[in-house]
Parts: structure tokens; C-alpha cells; sequence
């Protein structure tokens, strides 16, 4: 055996591995800059020791899985579903929260470590949709066709959202997409699913504007030549979310409903629910184009930025490395969803393609949606950053996802 070879059986793809690795590392340095602050803290202090352990036990974790073979893997994904549903079942009795969280059930606390059981529940899902999705012979060409990738989904996801914890509810979303995306579903069946979400949306914006989507959508469905189970499922989802509109928001706590109404304008609640926006975007704006200064940021260092070693950590990212730095840590995400998919294009096997697309939705949601709240063009929803938010249980849960990527790719020759 080559040392290329030899190499690739440790590393699997060595641009995938050493990306991530490289990230987690630089995530390790800026939670340890996050807690450096005028006023010492003790629990941001000492967050990085816990994010440089964890990422220890990852790796190790990590090499662990990449000598699974894959069809054990594939037999796996059952059970550890069940033990995923399982798991977020417990954490809604038992569950804890934490820090600006103190309200949601997201944690089970064991020993002195908090485990965010959503997490791995999440890469459960992606695998149990491997499995389910990778037996089909033909792409899906009706709505109802894909109930058992939906279910597989929507039941795990409403489970998270009961905690509440609405920012990895989304990534489960995500996680569906992608995979009926990459079962080749044509995009009117795409379309028919997300309508419900469009109905809710313009139900919002007048009863006039819902009167003109509902009759677009009815002309779609005609012209698109929907079958008459999936003009009665579709328009009656439709008009659920429409109806359903208004009690929904009623039913809201206050700060959440602020939540949203601020990120429309966060100029409306600037010292309440405009407050972390407002922040975030102070402390990236400042950050000109080289940064401040690795541990220099003022707004950090001074404790304006809220969460700063976790949710909003890339606005440290943006204040002390600047567009610059912000830039080089979005080129290293591109690589490695990139490598991903260049990945699941080749592999003839469909549970391995579902299953590595599946985690380029996950992660490509988690960058998407937690890098545009720090810039304010996403509403503000607890979700981390991949790699370098503070967060043991989301590390380890990316690193096991990683393993199974790189399983594939070196049990199928794909690297």
C-alpha cells in the first residue's frame, strides 16, 4: 500500500478532513478570544478547554465510525432513530435549559456534562432517510409518494419544536429537502409541499394578497395536472395555514412575536428584541476589512454581543479577523460542501447518496441561517455554527456525520 493510499485510509478525504479540522481548530482559538472580556467571566472563560476536549473526543469518535463498515451503518439507522425519538421524549420531561435558553427543554444534564440529544437525533433522521428513500427503485412523482420520508421527518421535528427550540427544528427541514432533492422529485412536487408554508406567509400580508396566491396556485395545479387527491391535500393545507394564520400568532409568547417583528425592523425594539441584531451587525461593521485584532474587539470585550461564543459567534469572527477573515471561514464552508457533493454525485450506492446529501442540507442550513441572523437578513433563532460555535453535543454530532461521509467515500472509492 502507497502512502497516498495509507494516508486516505486514516484521513479519508484529506481537502474534507483538514477543512473541518482546520475550522474546528479555529473555533477552538475564537471561543477562547469570545471569553476574553473586560469583566472576567468564569463560565466563557473556560469554554474553550471544554470545545478543545470535545473536539478530542470527536476525533476519536471520528475514526471510530470510519471503520464501520457502511451496510452495518445502513442496518443501524432503525434503531438509532427509535433511540433518537426515544431521547427527545426523555429530554422533554427531564430536559433542561440553559443561558438565554434557561425556558426550553433542550438538555440532559449527565454528570457535569449537558447533552443536546436533538443533535444526534438529527443525524439518526438523515440515516433512517438513507434507508427508507435509498430502497426506491424510481423517483417520487407524487406528493403522496413521499409520506414515509415526511413522517421520517416531521415527527422528530415537531418534538424539537415542543422543547421549543425553533433553529434545529429548521435544520430538520432542511435535512427533508435535501433528501427528496436528491431522489430527483420534480420540482412541482417540491412546490406542492412548500405551498402550505407560502400560504401561512401571505395570509399575513392581507386577504387580498392570500385571494391572488390561492387562485396562482390553482392555475398551477391545473396546469401542472395535479391528480384530484392532490388538488383536495394541497388546497387543504393551503387554506389550514391561511385560517390558521392569526390564532397562531396569537398564541405566540411576546418575545417571540418581537423576534420576528424586529427582524422585519429591528429599528422597533432597539434595546429589547433589536438588540442582538443591532449588535452583531455594530460589532461586523467595525470589523473594516482586516479586523480589529485577534482578542481585540471592543463590543466582544466589553460584553455587548449576546452569546457571542455560541449563536453569534461569527460577528467575533467578522470584529477581529474582519471581511477578511469572515470571508476566508464562508470559502472554507463552500469547500466543504463542495467536496460533499461532489461526493454524493458519484456514488452509485442511494442510501450512502441520500445519507451525504442529507448532511450538506444539515449543515448547510445550520451556516445559512446562523451566519444571516448575525447579519440580520434571517430572524434570530438559537442555532449554532458548524465547527466552531461552542458546543460539545453539536461537535460530536457533526464529527459523526463527518465519519460516515468519509466511511463511504473510502469503502466505495470515491476519494
Amino acid at each position: 500500500m502507497s502512502f497516498g493510499d495509507r494516508f486516505r485510509s486514516l484521513f479519508g478525504d484529506p481537502v474534507l478532513f483538514f477543512a473541518v479540522f482546520g475550522l474546528s481548530l479555529f473555533g477552538v482559538a475564537v471561543v477562547y478570544s469570545a471569553g476574553q472580556l473586560e469583566v472576567p467571566n468564569p463560565v466563557t472563560a473556560r469554554a474553550w478547554r471544554m470545545q478543545a476536549i470535545w473536539l478530542g473526543i470527536s476525533l476519536v469518535v471520528l475514526f471510530v465510525v470510519m471503520r464501520i463498515p457502511i451496510r452495518w451503518i445502513e442496518w443501524f439507522a432503525l434503531p438509532a432513530y427509535i433511540l433518537g425519538l426515544v431521547a427527545l421524549a426523555v429530554t422533554l420531561v427531564v430536559g433542561t435549559g440553559g443561558g438565554t435558553a434557561a425556558s426550553m427543554k433542550g438538555w440532559i444534564r449527565i454528570g457535569g456534562f449537558a447533552i443536546q440529544p436533538s443533535q444526534f437525533a438529527n443525524v439518526a433522521t438523515i440515516l433512517m432517510l438513507g434507508r427508507v428513500m435509498g430502497a426506491w427503485r424510481e423517483a417520487p412523482q407524487t406528493v403522496w409518494t413521499l409520506w414515509k420520508p415526511i413522517v421520517i421527518v416531521v415527527v422528530p421535528m415537531m418534538m424539537v419544536l415542543a422543547q421549543p427550540d425553533l433553529g434545529t427544528a429548521m435544520v430538520f427541514g432542511g435535512v427533508l429537502v435535501a433528501a427528496i432533492f436528491w431522489a430527483s422529485t420534480p420540482l412541482g412536487v417540491l412546490f406542492m409541499l412548500a405551498s402550505p408554508l407560502l400560504g401561512l406567509t401571505f395570509a399575513y400580508l392581507g386577504t387580498w394578497v392570500y385571494s391572488v396566491y390561492m387562485l396562482l396556485l390553482i392555475a398551477f395545479l391545473y396546469l401542472y395536472r395535479a391528480r384530484g387527491s392532490e388538488w383536495a391535500l394541497i388546497l387543504g393545507l393551503n387554506l389550514m395555514t391561511g385560517t390558521l394564520a392569526w390564532p397562531l400568532w396569537n398564541s405566540l409568547e411576546d418575545y417571540q412575536q418581537l423576534r420576528i417583528i424586529s427582524f422585519v425592523d429591528p429599528t422597533l425594539d432597539p434595546q429589547g428584541s433589536g438588540y442582538q441584531v443591532r449588535m452583531s451587525t455594530i460589532a461586523i461593521g467595525s470589523g473594516g476589512i482586516f479586523g480589529q485584532g485577534f482578542l481585540e474587539g471592543p463590543q466582544k470585550r466589553l460584553r455587548f454581543l449576546p452569546e457571542q461564543h455560541t449563536d453569534f459567534i461569527y460577528a467575533v469572527i467578522g470584529e477581529e479577523t474582519g471581511l477578511i477573515g469572515g470571508g476566508l471561514v464562508l470559502l472554507a464552508y463552500l469547500i466543504i460542501l463542495w467536496r460533499l457533493v461532489k461526493l454524493a454525485e458519484r456514488l452509485p450506492d442511494p442510501f450512502s447518496g441520500i445519507v451525504v446529501f442529507g448532511v450538506v442540507g444539515a449543515w448547510m442550513t445550520h451556516v445559512l441561517v446562523n451566519i444571516g441572523m448575525t447579519l440580520g437578513v434571517m430572524p434570530v433563532t438559537g442555532i449554532p455554527l458548524p465547527f466552531i460555535s461552542y458546543g460539545g453535543s453539536f461537535l460530536l454530532a457533526t464529527y459523526i456525520a463527518l465519519g460516515v461521509a468519509q466511511r463511504v467515500a473510502l469503502e466505495q472509492g470515491r476519494i
